[in-house]
């Protein structure tokens, strides 16, 4: 039973390496070899920490040999950095024998470093901090529209989402709103959008025009 468990694991490692390709390192730990200091068993990508098949421990495996009484809780996607600054997205698994007590580990090292400085330099591209109502999480980009009625209707659409209120349901103050922040956008320069607005919230072309003279 152990040894098929310890192949099984072997066969996880090599295919977790391969899927997520050369910054992956696995490695398995067995934990009832004679002398702790050559625990791996095997290893995938072990350029990620100089490590190779037959070394010693790493404070994880320290950890499951001095509590070997009991069961121990896997610790999963945390940090750790290496001798030479990089950076490592770490799980480790623990593989119980029958009796609940740790057997062998399964040990995933994620190099995440070239992400991270990825990360900040998308991040210094995408961000506007001296633009506010770029930096709003509640903002989201404008679309770009095709022609001029398509956005009118974008406007319109901001203008519903501004007030909180679908138009069938919208008070009179409400209307007067969102009648505001069209006039605002610039919306009323497109041909015949008064006749679009006005069906749209359901009043005549005067009221819109009263409407937009309230906000004047």
């Amino acid at each position: 039973m152990a040894d098929s468990r310890l192949e099984m694991l072997k066969q996880i490692a090599a295919g977790m390496a391969a899927q997520f390709g050369s910054n992956c390192e696995v490695v398995v730990h067995d934990l009832t070899r004679s002398s702790i200091d050559s625990s791996i068993v095997h290893i995938e990508n072990g350029h990620i920490t100089g490590r190779s098949l037959g070394d010693g421990p790493s404070a994880a495996v320290l950890n499951a040999v001095k509590h070997q009484d009991g069961p121990l809780k896997d610790h999963l996607a945390y940090l750790i950095r290496t001798e030479n600054g990089r950076v490592l997205k770490c799980s480790t698994i623990y593989i119980n024998d029958d009796q609940g007590r740790p057997r062998y580990i399964l040990s995933i090292n994620y190099d995440i470093t070239n992400l991270l400085a990825l990360e900040g330099s998308i991040h210094s591209l995408t961000s506007c901090p001296q633009n506010e109502a770029c930096s709003e999480a509640g903002n989201p980009p404008k679309k770009i529209t095709h022609d001029v009625s398509e956005l009118l209707d974008e406007l319109i659409a901001e203008s519903v989402e501004l007030v909180g209120v679908p138009a069938a349901l919208m008070t009179k103050e409400d209307k007067i709103r969102a009648i505001k922040f069209l006039n605002d956008a610039g919306a009323f320069l497109i041909t015949k959008s008064g006749d679009k607005v006005a069906k749209y919230f359901g009043i005549s072309k005067y009221t819109l025009y009263s409407y937009v003279e309230i906000n004047k």
